[in-house]
């Protein structure tokens, strides 16, 4: 029997009512121009010879957190009956950890993550903050992390930076902050007029800053309800970022189902309807398409950065290690010690930095989750009895965590008959 969805599963303090797992994901193409993964494995040096077709165009839809056995006639019937006319990818999955900023920065660099640095949506980077850990996507983060890098906080080159390169325009608009890691314009020389038109909005902010100005002044200010943020960034793109072009490379991000699901857990008649959302928003994009006769010159793909699984424990992860004799902390007031661990929740994953790297405390930390109920695998930075290394799970950096472990999850039912629980 599964637990009732209104508890909520807790990692020192964050809490959800569903949480990101790696449902493989759903990626679709119309049928007119069949475009495999490797799009978006293009080096710099490929682009840049490519023949150019500016008469062509590539828009991606990202549905965040959409499982792919949720899609149906009748939940969602634009993108049923798009997968139908167009070509569904068996094999397409959520790099680890299952998580927005990770995927989304996977999705638009094509390498995975311990080759473009994020390796998850919450970090500890002492060289930023070494009192508290950090979100990923966070503007002042960004920022810091390319002047600290020399622009190298994504250390690879995104898709929109390739197009840019070209003297072709793009436009990124999310309804969540990942948009800012899938198009930071770092260093972009605007003497160009097709780059100087390229713009990323995320969660209501641009870049340039005063991009967000006119859609504001069309649409109203960025609103705070779930649905409403994505139907109002989709009428971003539409009324204003597509408004005298079609630019030939568009990422439209929703925030549905996965706002929803956090709130509610994956089937729920809520999560449906947001779903049912993400499906009317597609069906604007096909709509502005066909009114601008691009359809035929437009490659199209929907696309989910990971799946869902349903919350049925709670537990205090900060408290049970400090209850075994660690020192373990999510922020502190002073300088961290050595042998002080470190918290990094990230849904249904945890990094655990050990300051100072020290080996004993690392050791006796994964043999205490080995003998715990609720560790599921386990990586580690060194290679130790029971665990696998960060490297085989393309996580590995030089800033990266000592351990990183998965909740432990299995294919029972919730009470709505979504597999999934952890």
């Amino acid at each position: 029997m599964t637990a009732p969805l209104n508890r909520r599963y807790s990692i020192h303090g964050y809490t959800h009512g569903g949480l990101e797992t790696a449902v493989p994901c759903l990626m679709i193409a119309p049928m007119h121009r069949t475009i495999a993964l490797g799009f978006f494995l293009l080096s710099a040096s490929a682009l840049a010879i490519m023949p150019a077709e500016p008469e062509r165009h590539v828009v991606i839809v990202v549905w965040d957190g959409m499982r792919p056995d949720l899609v149906s006639e009748q939940n969602t019937p634009m993108l049923w009956k798009l997968a139908r006319e167009g070509v569904t990818f068996r094999n397409h999955h959520a790099a680890y950890p299952s998580a927005t900023m990770v995927n989304g920065t996977a999705m638009v660099t094509g390498v995975y993550p311990g080759k473009n640095g994020i390796i998850a949506n919450h970090v500890y980077r002492p060289d930023i903050d070494s009192h508290r850990t950090l979100d990923v996507e966070l503007r002042s983060v960004v920022e810091k992390g390319d002047q600290l890098s020399g622009g190298k906080y994504i250390s690879a080159p995104t898709i929109a930076e390739l197009v840019q390169r070209t003297g072709a325009r793009s436009v990124i608009a999310a309804a969540k902050t990942v948009g800012l890691l899938l198009d930071r314009q770092f260093g972009v020389q605007r003497d160009n007029g097709a780059v100087q038109s390229s713009v990323t909005l995320f969660a209501g902010q641009s870049i340039p800053t005063g991009a967000v100005a006119p859609i504001t002044h069309a649409l109203g200010p960025f609103p705070s309800a779930h649905l409403l943020k994505d139907f109002w960034t989709t009428k971003a793109l539409m009324d204003v970022l597509w408004r005298d072009s079609l630019p030939t490379f568009s990422i439209l991000w929703l925030g549905e189902p996965d706002l929803t699901q956090h709130e509610n857990a994956p089937g729920t008649p809520a999560a449906i309807a947001a779903a049912k959302s993400a499906d009317e928003n597609l069906g604007v994009v096909l709509s502005a398409l066909d009114e601008q006769n691009a359809r035929a010159t437009t490659d199209v793909f929907v696309v989910s950065d990971h799946g869902f699984s349903t919350i049925r424990r709670s537990i205090d992860l900060r408290k049970i290690l400090n209850q075994a004799g660690f020192t373990a902390m999510t922020e502190c007031n002073r300088e961290p010690k050595p042998g002080n661990i470190i918290l990094a929740g990230n849904g249904g994953s945890v990094l655990f930095y050990v300051i100072g790297n020290n080996s004993t405390v690392t050791r006796r930390l994964v043999a205490f989750l080995q003998q715990s109920d609720f560790a599921g695998v386990i990586f580690t930075r060194e290679p130790m009895e029971g665990t696998f290394v960060l490297d085989e799970a393309r996580i590995q950096t030089d800033r990266g965590p000592d351990v990183v472990m998965a909740f432990r999850w299995d294919n029972s039912k919730n009470r709505f008959g979504i597999p999934g629980m952890i």
